[in-house]
């Protein structure tokens, strides 16, 4: 698994954490919110709610969140919020390709914000576009690395997978967006504990970062843009060994 992929792990790790000081759970009701706005309260015809729901739940989100949040962006609560969705594009420091993706009720007010990290930090904010073209929408299932190989992949082919992958402590399963909840339901159904299962966008092409000091800049600005309200989502195109994933994250 690439380092980027690795990075994955760690964050939902540390997203775990993050969500018993209640940060996390805002940011996964705000994009209930918006998809139940956009497409109805129904997950079964609203593909953008199932995968937001689908998100939200491995996160632990309790049932009774997520079903406020749906009611809230389907009209049915008075005080549903007015949220748009913003992506940014740019470069952090060694050329490495970033998107980050916003839910915001103040487009002015982020917009300052994401510009101020990057400069902050010594990236670059690039034009729409610009590097959008480097990543591709998927969906992504990570379950326990102590699943046997031949099973998973039956498992996952059953439910319309198209890639399974792994290291050492996880597999990785990906497949079409639109088959997201039918490759986690077929994982649950043949026994397997899912980690995580949410869309993303995974670069085409890594970049290797093997300088440490380079490396600790990407993240820390990868992390400063996470930290912000209304960032929802931050992807890059990344390679970083191990080594330096683990003492960052530590």
């Amino acid at each position: 698994m690439s380092g980027h992929s690795k990075w994955s792990s760690i964050k939902h790790k540390k997203g775990a954490a993050d969500a018993k000081r209640g940060k996390l759970f805002s940011k996964l009701s705000r994009a209930i919110i918006v998809a139940a706005k956009e497409g109805g309260g129904d997950p079964a015809n609203n593909l953008a709610l199932q995968n937001a729901v689908e998100k939200a739940r491995s996160y632990s989100m309790p049932k009774d969140n997520i079903e406020r949040a749906i009611a809230r962006g389907s009209g049915q609560d008075a005080d549903a919020e007015a949220f748009e969705t913003i992506v940014y594009e740019g470069y952090a420091p060694g050329g490495v390709a970033l998107i980050v993706e916003a839910l915001t009720d103040n487009r002015n007010r982020t917009a300052a914000d994401v510009r101020h990290l990057f400069a902050k930090h010594d990236g670059n904010l690039g034009e729409a576009g610009s590097v959008a073209w480097l990543f591709e929408r998927r969906g992504v299932v990570v379950v326990d690395g102590s699943a046997d190989e031949d099973e998973i992949t039956m498992a996952a082919a059953d439910g319309g997978a198209e890639d399974v992958q792994r290291d050492g402590s996880s597999w990785e399963i990906t497949s079409a967006p639109e088959d997201l909840s039918a490759v986690r339901e077929a994982l649950e159904r043949a026994g397997f504990s899912v980690e995580s299962a949410e869309l993303a966008l995974l670069p085409k092409t890594t970049i290797e970062v093997e300088d440490e000091s380079q490396a600790k800049k990407i993240l820390r600005l990868i992390d400063a843009l996470e930290e912000n309200d209304d960032v929802q989502e931050v992807y890059a195109n990344f390679d970083i060994p191990e080594r330096v994933l683990e003492e960052v994250a530590s």
